[in-house]
């Protein structure tokens, strides 16, 4: 079922932008106020990942493991067989990226209700450099059974998503950008786990975002639209489970996609659309993301304007596709 969402125009200058993460921290704090079985675990980051917002308020569920990421889930999921909904946050790099394994014994495999909250995902992360980019996480998470993958496009996106996550009854991943990122959904905008919105209707090319990406996608149809092009943009903030019918009727109608990630294209989000739709409808499609490669130590916008992952480069990218499928050649 296709549903539309409002959005925040991109034509000039943004007015709002705020961290992915400080929604989630807004979230969970709501989560725990409607429900006493929420529950908080964190590895020495409640401050930067936004969890102390729920700490503060409710400091008799919250628990400090330390730098102790394998403890973190393992607590978790213990808590969550007595009946308790448990939120564990870390950074991306750490939680999934150190603890994979016991995500996967302890929490997936006997499908408990913990939420793994990986925060300072991507290239976002900027001056920390590779060993804090993580990029590898959504193909590590997506890959692993019982698991709800969600990357929210902003802020707000982040607060609903949190809220819907609380109270899904499954293992679940969320994923959290760091610096401030531009805020393009609106508080009255539809979310529900494992519903793509269609942000932007458009005949010649699919656009399909998740996470930060879809923003700079929404930037990148606009500058399209003055070469002829008309993309649509469809934005999917949950890539597991994928949702196929949105996804399959906009390729169905424009014959073509692009996917876009801050994250590994091998096994990530571009790779769930291809194993898609290889299956159901074979369609030239175009991965946007980091392409079996590190990230760099500098500025978030300067890093993903080296990755070329910003809209005017994915525009010049996408341009470039949309006219070799149509035989055209480029001036």
């Amino acid at each position: 079922m296709t549903a539309s969402t409002p959005v925040i125009s991109v034509t000039g200058e943004v007015t709002r932008r705020e961290p992915i993460r400080m929604g989630f921290g807004r979230g969970l704090l709501a989560a725990g106020k409607q429900d006493d079985r929420i529950v908080a675990i964190c590895a020495d980051l409640a401050e930067s990942t936004q969890m102390h917002l729920f700490r503060d308020a409710f400091p008799e569920r919250f628990v400090e493991v330390g730098v102790a990421e394998q403890n973190l889930v393992t607590v978790a999921s213990g808590m969550a067989a007595t009946g308790r909904i448990p939120f564990t946050s870390s950074y991306a790099a750490f939680s999934p990226g150190r603890n994979w394994e016991q995500i996967k014994t302890t929490a997936a495999l006997n499908d408990r209700p913990v939420k793994i909250v990986g925060s300072h995902a991507g290239l976002n992360v900027g001056p920390d450099g590779a060993t804090h980019q993580m990029l590898e996480d959504i193909a590590l998470m997506r890959v692993m059974p019982n698991m709800v993958v969600v990357a929210p496009g902003d802020s707000v996106e982040a607060e609903k998503a949190t809220l819907a996550l609380a109270f899904n009854g499954l293992p679940s991943y969320l994923r959290l950008a760091r610096a401030s990122t531009p805020v393009f959904t609106t508080d009255d905008a539809a979310f529900t786990l494992g519903q793509a919105y269609i942000l932007r209707a458009g005949g010649d090319v699919t656009l399909a975002g998740t996470g930060t990406m879809t923003y700079h996608l929404l930037v990148a149809a606009e500058n399209l639209e003055r070469h002829g092009v008309s993309a649509e943009v469809v934005h999917l903030p949950t890539i597991k489970p994928l949702d196929e019918n949105t996804l399959l009727a906009s390729v169905a109608k424009t014959g073509r996609v692009v996917s876009a990630e801050e994250a590994q294209i091998a096994g990530g989000f571009g790779g769930a659309i291809a194993e898609f739709l290889s299956e159901r409808l074979p369609t030239p499609l175009l991965r946007c993301g980091i392409h079996d490669r590190y990230g760099e130590s500098g500025d978030p916008d300067e890093v993903l304007h080296k990755f070329g992952l910003t809209g005017n480069q994915l525009a010049r990218r996408i341009l470039e596709f949309v006219q070799r499928g149509a035989g055209e050649l480029l001036g």
